[in-house]
């Protein structure tokens, strides 16, 4: 009986033996026991291997109260081969960390940090649960075969949710993130999220996240959730209620392990070196408010300013196009003032043939003429004045067939004294066709260059709507309202004015093309014989060009970047080209360039503005290269413009120059006689040096915005043309009338204004998107505008006075005629 007894005990006594023995030669498999631990108190302790610890939290959670802990530790071991790990554990789940907690930078650098803060996911019960118990366990584990010690210490946060318009303080590092919990008032759709610190470094990272656990608040994974972006002095993020559907969200506060994402170098101390010990020497200071942003009927009102602005042009045009038919059929009834009322100008010896026939040459030089006396064209030439059409398919080679014109050509070009009737002796629908491929080839080519752009631009806001990068569009977030799928919608309505005054002045010369079709319709002698001819291609082809302006400066601050910057620029070149051709047609419409190598060139200028951009930054040998073509273009260009262009650049000795260097030596040096064109040569030397004192600048200082740079020399060149064009035109005893002088102080007091709101730089994609921010500024005209935004008004306003100049400028020679009309 007892043998059997001891045959039943056996089992027991095996099982005891081996627990004896694992407890002897390992860790025991029983759970370690937790220990009762208390908020605000620091623990101290020490685990290896066979011995780890585990802490409980407990607390009471009400209803309405959102509570936050913060868990912070530390060690002062620094091997990376056995860190301690901490497991934190709670209801919504779990929470893991080492210590040295390692952040990885630019090209595999590491960096070790040993003090580590991290806040758990809050708990807030919902009022069916009534009041309840929370539990927290921290597990200080690690596989060290020696002891290594840490220290523990868990808090309540007290101020853990934010507050609408009110400013909070708090410091960060890489090891201890911090995020903080808002929610909206029920009377607040849309709130700006301003962050500030009054150090520019180190690099951080603000994002916004919604109300789910785990929180993305380390370098690695802040970017997985939400909407983020980098910061050095200055952040902002506006967030729309619609888009959390629980109200409320997470602020997110990341401090970077290094500054390179925000344009910051390398500390020279830690080059050549393996890993890193930082502790808290990345600490920074930040201040958060939350402030409410507009309504919708802030949006209503800034939509209805900006077209009821712009459609008040359209008021004024309808009233001086009413008082003007007025003062037409008063004149009408009265009967036609004299051909020479007004013209002040020097009576010529080449009177005008009157009673030009239908389909001859307008304000051709007759018998008289030192031309050569021959009549440049006939009635039986080409078809009868009505059936002239505005096709663009005529060629080059149909735009001077005429022997006769190509005879006189040399002789009258290089008169000394020029006047209009010598350079208007082509036929008029040759002419005007000619003008007109302006128009069709620049809707063709607004065409082929918008489709594309739209298409890439709503893949970049795509991009970043999608992946929350706020870090790919350089905005002005301080002043960036969305709507829909746009971020910066403000940004994109202020470029409705270059849509609307363009299209305006499209109108306002369709009236005049139509107006001037009837009077040559009825033989009008005015018409035919007096003023300046009326060409309106290139007006239209001016017309698109600011629509086109708009349009693609539009699509570019959808996503302003680096990659598209070329969009909000290249109509501008041919803007202010078109309008350097147009002021030079006026007075010389037999010998204005080709549409073809005018399209061609501006071409060649926006490539010159990209290459430019993308390889001009400190290249010295780029701007050495380009300050040569700047020079030589400007020599040769001069040298075709004083010689009226007789001289031609493609000759095999390069006579353009040769005669150019020729004129120099004789005229300046061996006789120092005066030139034989001097108001020519005026405008050309103040134009060189202009032009070598860019070429010059741009040497020795080499901007880094290159687009701007390449910009100012044609406005400068265009305004330099025009006031030089004013001076003559007054100087030749010419009137201005009251609506072209109007046009022209509007103009000048009107891109004043619009240049200073142009230089209030208030974002730079040349630079990171960090420091980008740190030029954002506040909303300055209805909460809703930037001052971005009044540029854009301003210069379309600007742009469109500056149209009116041209097209108004001659109206005081419409009685005047052509053989008493100076070039110049």
């Amino acid at each position: 009986m007892s043998g059997f007894a001891l045959l039943c005990a056996l089992p027991w006594l095996l099982g005891g033996l081996l627990q004896a023995g694992a407890g002897a030669g390992g860790r025991s498999s029983r759970p370690t026991p937790s220990k009762a631990a208390d908020f605000d108190r620091v623990y101290v302790g020490a685990v290896n291997i066979n011995r780890e610890e585990l802490y409980s939290f407990n607390y009471t959670s009400k209803p309405g109260q959102v509570d936050a802990v913060r868990v912070y530790v530390k060690s002062d071991s620094e091997d990376l081969q056995y860190p301690i790990l901490f497991v934190v554990r709670q209801q919504k789940g779990v929470l893991s960390w080492q210590v040295p907690l390692i952040f990885r930078g630019l090209y595999q650098r590491t960096y070790n940090y040993q003090e580590v803060s991290r806040t758990l996911c809050p708990s807030e019960p919902t009022p069916e649960m009534g009041p309840s118990e929370q539990i927290i366990f921290v597990d200080v584990a690690s596989m060290a075969l020696f002891d290594i010690e840490y220290e523990l210490l868990v808090t309540r946060l007290k101020s853990f949710q934010l507050t609408t318009d009110k400013a909070f303080n708090f410091t960060s590092s890489p090891s201890q993130p911090q995020y903080f919990l808002y929610k909206f008032p029920p009377d607040v759709d849309s709130v700006i999220i301003k962050v500030v610190s009054e150090t520019v470094y180190p690099c951080s990272v603000v994002s916004v996240q919604d109300i789910v656990c785990p929180v993305y608040d380390l370098d690695h994974n802040v970017e997985f959730n939400g909407v983020y972006q980098s910061m050095t002095k200055q952040a902002a993020i506006t967030v729309q209620k619609k888009d959390f559907p629980g109200e409320q969200f997470f602020v997110v506060f990341v401090i970077k392990p290094e500054d390179y994402a925000c344009g910051g170098s390398v500390p020279s101390s830690i080059k050549g070196k393996g890993n890193h010990t930082w502790n808290l020497q990345r600490t920074k200071s930040l201040q958060v408010t939350i402030v409410p942003s507009i309504k919708e009927s802030d949006y209503v009102q800034a939509m209805l300013f900006s077209f009821l602005s712009f459609l008040s042009f359209y008021l004024g045009s309808l009233i001086v196009a009413f008082v003007h038919y007025v003062r037409v059929q008063r004149k009408t009834s009265a009967g036609r003032y004299s051909p020479d009322d007004g013209s002040g100008t020097v009576a010529t010896s080449h009177p005008i043939t009157t009673g030009t026939p239908e389909g001859s040459s307008y304000g051709a030089i007759d018998e008289s003429s030192s031309s050569g006396g021959r009549q440049l064209s006939s009635p039986e030439r080409g078809p009868p004045h009505g059936s002239d059409t505005d096709s663009s398919v005529e060629e080059e080679s149909d735009f001077d067939t005429m022997p006769e014109i190509e005879s006189d050509k040399n002789v009258i070009r290089t008169k000394m004294f020029l006047y209009l009737s010598d350079l208007s002796r082509k036929d008029r629908r040759i002419v005007s066709k000619k003008y007109n491929i302006y128009f069709w080839n620049i809707i063709t080519i607004a065409v082929f260059y918008a489709l594309p752009v739209i298409q890439l631009v709503i893949t970049y806001q795509t991009v970043v709507n999608v992946t929350g990068n706020q870090d790919i569009c350089y905005y002005n977030f301080l002043c960036a309202h969305p709507l829909g799928v746009l971020s910066a919608f403000n940004n994109v309505l202020s470029n409705v004015g270059h849509v609307l005054l363009g299209c305006l002045f499209l109108l306002i010369v369709l009236r005049r093309d139509i107006l001037h079709r009837r009077s040559l319709e009825a033989k009008d002698t005015y018409t035919l014989e007096y003023g300046i001819p009326k060409h309106f291609g290139l007006f239209y082809a001016m017309g698109i060009a600011l629509m086109m302006e708009g349009v693609l400066s539009a699509c570019y601050h959808v996503c302003p970047n680096y990659s598209n910057f070329q969009f909000d620029t290249s109509f501008m070149y041919m803007i202010a080209g078109l309008c350097m051709l147009k002021l030079y047609q006026t007075r010389h419409p037999d010998i204005n360039a080709s549409a073809y190598s005018a399209y061609a060139s501006f071409a060649v200028v926006i490539c010159l503005a990209v290459v430019g951009v993308v390889f001009g930054k400190n290249n010295v040998w780029f701007w050495v290269i380009f300050s040569v073509i700047h020079i030589v273009a400007s020599l040769a260009l001069s040298t075709q413009i004083y010689y009226m262009g007789r001289f031609k650049i493609g000759t095999p000795n390069f006579g353009i120059f040769r005669r150019a260097v020729m004129v120099l030596y004789t005229d300046c040096f061996q006789q120092c006689s005066r030139p034989m064109y001097m108001d020519r040569m005026v405008l050309l030397v103040v134009g060189n040096l202009v032009n070598w004192s860019f070429a010059v600048f741009g040497l020795v200082y080499r901007p880094r915005d290159f687009a701007s740079y390449m910009l100012g020399i044609f406005i400068c060149n265009l305004l330099l043309y025009l006031a030089f064009y004013i001076i003559m035109k007054l100087r030749s005893s010419e009137k201005l009338l009251p609506i072209p002088l109007f046009c022209i102080v509007a103009t000048a007091v009107v891109w004043a204004a619009a240049l200073y709101f142009f230089f209030q730089n208030l974002s730079s994609w040349e630079e990171t998107p960090a420091e980008s921010r740190e030029k954002n500024r506040p909303c300055i005209l209805l909460d809703f505008f930037d001052d971005h935004d009044v540029w854009h008004f301003l210069s379309a306003a600007a742009l469109f006075f500056s149209f009116l100049v041209l097209l108004t400028l001659d109206d005081d020679l419409d009685s005047v005629r052509r053989d008493k009309i100076p070039v110049f």
